[in-house]
């Protein structure tokens, strides 16, 4: 089991680590030459992490402590501006683009916590895409069976193979239609996608201003939520009493089968219902219900959806200079954008109104939504890039669920599901905007059941 945030800075107290410790652990295992460094990260910050370590050995030694995760090694996604650098969301596209006058805001809360930044990880090129695929920098390879080369999910790759191999102890990434629940899905954490307004975009390169949200992936739910506070800017002293698991007896949970069970493979469809069973075996009370908006998503998202649309607009003039500079599989899908007009793009805004209103009517009597995060257990790179039709199809599956709570404005946490030594599967449970406290409390109970 991965060490958690809060045992390790109690480590940091009680003077059983530092934090020079810590980074030096992180710095090696990122520079190891048979591990996974080389594709988890774009930019390692190896001079800036030792220097903000010793500072937090340095204040600890004083009694001052800046939070909960004062000392400890965190990575950044690649598309988070760093002042002074240029932001290459995993693109080659942007190499000689001007440099970040400022970090960006959720950089800037990072920092004033104290945590030690390792450096800056890989993702699919501009993220777009729910597998983890880089044709520029490499894929990091999925942690559960290295040896056959799978996917780490996407398009946070970096962010859960960094986590998962300890290079560092949590991750900062964006989830537009699944991104950090889909890496933490199918390399074995937790990740959270918050209620979008709840953290900065400020200094964030987009790819859909109306999807798009920033979340972390970390060993567990109580992990996710201390990150989540201070990506947020709440006050930890006034909100971390509230994180206390639901009680699991009682809870009133809907599993929606419409679209949300479909194509499940055999491994997932097994580590779903065990967790459901063992969730109805503590007294939580699981509801089948058909949610028929689900199904009407995909005619809804027919022209290409808010992504297209809005990666067209900030992507066409650079497209126009370097798109021969792109991931093939990845321009093609920002241009699915440029055939948009301002009718489908007004259309599609009073589309997702009714679509929210009437999803948000149909799960009000629940505490949250329950669903696997992905359907599929994660395959190979060989296997999803063997073909465009392949790598469209698998990409579509792998989103499907996620992005069912992007386009709700909703929240979402995934949880590991499945037995020791097997595949990875994550256990999504979501709810209706502003309902995240509720989200990560219900979290906490379903990943504390199924660890017991």
């Amino acid at each position: 089991m991965l060490p958690t945030l809060h045992d390790t800075a109690t480590a940091l107290q009680q003077g059983r680590l530092s934090a020079v410790e810590l980074t030096e652990t992180a710095l090696a295992r990122a520079a190891d030459p048979a591990g996974e460094g080389a594709r988890v990260f774009t930019r390692i910050y190896a001079e800036q992490a030792r220097a903000a370590a010793q500072a937090s050995d340095t204040l600890r030694a004083a009694g001052l402590s800046r939070s909960p995760i004062d000392g400890l090694p965190i990575s950044i996604k690649d598309l988070f501006d760093v002042a002074g650098e240029t932001t290459l969301a995993g693109s080659v596209a942007l190499q000689g683009a001007p440099a970040a006058e400022e970090h960006a805001v959720v950089v800037q809360r990072l920092l004033a916590a104290g945590a030690v930044i390792i450096g800056r990880t890989n993702m699919v090129e501009f993220a777009y895409s729910g597998l983890g695929i880089n044709p520029h920098y490499g894929t990091p390879l999925n942690p559960w069976d290295r040896a056959s080369g799978r996917i780490p999910g996407g398009s946070s790759s970096g962010a859960g193979v960094s986590v998962a191999d300890g290079m560092a102890l949590g991750a900062i990434g964006s989830d537009t239609g699944g991104s950090v629940r889909i890496p933490a899905a199918l390399c074995g954490l937790a990740g959270f996608k918050p209620s979008a307004w709840r953290v900065s975009m400020a200094g964030v390169l987009p790819l859909s201003a109306n999807l798009d949200s920033i979340g972390p992936l970390a060993p567990t739910v109580r992990c996710c939520a201390t990150l989540d506070a201070i990506l947020a800017g709440d006050d930890i002293d006034s909100v971390s009493p509230s994180w206390q698991p639901a009680a699991v007896r009682g809870l009133r949970l809907a599993v929606p089968t419409t679209l949300a069970l479909d194509g499940m493979d055999a491994s997932v469809s097994a580590a779903f219902s065990a967790a459901i069973s063992r969730l109805s075996a503590a007294g939580a009370l699981v509801d089948e219900i058909e949610i028929p908006e689900f199904a009407q998503l995909a005619a809804i998202n027919a022209k290409g959806g808010f992504t297209a649309a809005e990666a067209w607009a900030w992507h066409r003039n650079l497209i126009a200079t370097a798109g021969d500079r792109y991931d093939p599989r990845v321009v093609s899908r920002i241009r699915r954008g440029e055939s948009m007009s301002a009718a489908d793009y007004l259309d599609l805004l009073d589309a997702r109104e009714a679509w929210v209103a009437a999803v948000d009517h149909r799960i009000a009597g629940y505490d949250a939504l329950i669903m696997p995060t992905v359907p599929i257990t994660a395959p190979t790179i060989a296997e999803v890039t063997a073909s465009d039709e392949v790598y469209y199809a698998t990409n579509g599956l792998i989103l499907r669920n996620p992005t069912l709570i992007n386009f709700l404005d909703g929240c979402a946490v995934s949880v590991p599901c499945h037995a020791a030594n097997t595949a990875p599967v994550g256990l999504m449970i979501a709810g209706s905007n502003g309902a995240d406290a509720r989200v990560l409390s219900i979290g906490m109970a379903i990943e504390d059941l199924l660890r017991a």
